[in-house]
């Protein structure tokens, strides 16, 4: 290659001291050798980085092109050899961690706040799942941990997983949809005349689950609990809620509760992860995914 590293070191080095002297005093050389290694480059390059007809060498548009993208460059270089290091430690360069769609993210911005103050070279990436799309993702090797999942766990070797507490439901509706006005507990029979609002199984590889209320009952696909939450209080359908996020929405008339002749519904929560996911980063998540702030108001404990 022949773009110089170290060239590019003596003009930024160059235009922040002013002379050749300064700068070589700057980086322990001699100015003749970093004048040598300047000429060099604009000899193999065929360009002219500096006019030195003056009493003192300035920048060329040329070279002052090369000053600045070579700063990137170097910036670069720099951030590249700490990542290096901090792999090289044991900090993984990325980790992917797959979320449900029933955990509100703002539960986890402090901690990603907390990691990120300590541990700015691993890029974190998080991904929205749905029921069994959480297990598919871990899986299929889609995420180094998952947090939330409800259902089953995988019994595939290879993963482990830890219970993280209960998400409670609620059984929802509008003021003005139909079954707000029927006598409890509401009957099956009179639910499945009435459409159910589900948030759709992200699980691309298996046939999938949802939170429908009963086999062969109409139903409304959405994308998100948000989403849920907005087509119930539209009236557009009816359907389980988890508690946490259908409460101020009861609290204020939005949408009512209604008790089934069945027993209260609630969905065991796992954090879940590849064994393969030893890095450091992997580990900080996990120790502190399992109990922090503000998890006890999605998740109950018994």
């Amino acid at each position: 290659m022949r773009l110089s590293l170290e060239a590019l070191l003596i003009l930024d080095a160059l235009d922040r001291h002013g002379t050749f002297a300064a700068a070589a005093a700057r980086l322990f050389k001699t100015a003749s050798a970093l004048s040598y290694t300047v000429q060099k480059m604009e000899s193999d390059l065929d360009i002219k980085l500096l006019d030195r007809s003056g009493h003192r060498a300035t920048f060329t548009p040329t070279g002052r092109l090369m000053l600045e993208k070579g700063r990137v460059l170097l910036r670069a270089v720099s951030e590249l050899e700490q990542q290096a290091q901090y792999v090289e430690s044991g900090w993984e360069s990325k980790l992917t961690i797959s979320v449900d769609a029933s955990v509100p993210f703002a539960l986890l911005t402090p901690l990603i706040d907390r990691f990120y103050e300590q541990h700015q070279h691993t890029q974190l990436l998080f991904r929205h799942d749905v029921l069994a799309g959480c297990w598919e993702a871990l899986s299929y090797g889609e995420a180094d941990i998952v947090f939330g999942a409800v259902q089953e766990p995988v019994t595939r070797s290879g993963i482990e997983y830890r219970p993280i507490g209960w998400l409670e439901y609620v059984f929802a509706v509008a003021p003005h949809h139909p079954l707000a006005s029927l006598p409890e507990p509401l009957l099956r029979e009179q639910i499945r005349q009435y459409r159910a609002v589900v948030v759709h199984d992200t699980s691309r590889h298996g046939a999938g689950t949802d939170l429908r209320v009963l086999d062969e009952q109409k139903m409304l696909s959405v994308h998100d609990f948000n989403a849920k939450v907005h087509a119930q209080v539209a009236g557009l359908g009816c359907g389980y809620l988890p508690r946490y996020l259908a409460a101020p929405h009861l609290e204020s008339g939005a949408l009512v509760e209604r008790r089934l002749d069945t027993e209260t519904r609630r969905d065991q929560a796992f954090m879940a992860w590849n064994e393969k996911a030893t890095g450091n980063a992997a580990m900080w998540w996990r120790e502190h995914l399992q109990n922090f702030d503000g998890i006890c108001s999605v998740y109950s404990r018994e």
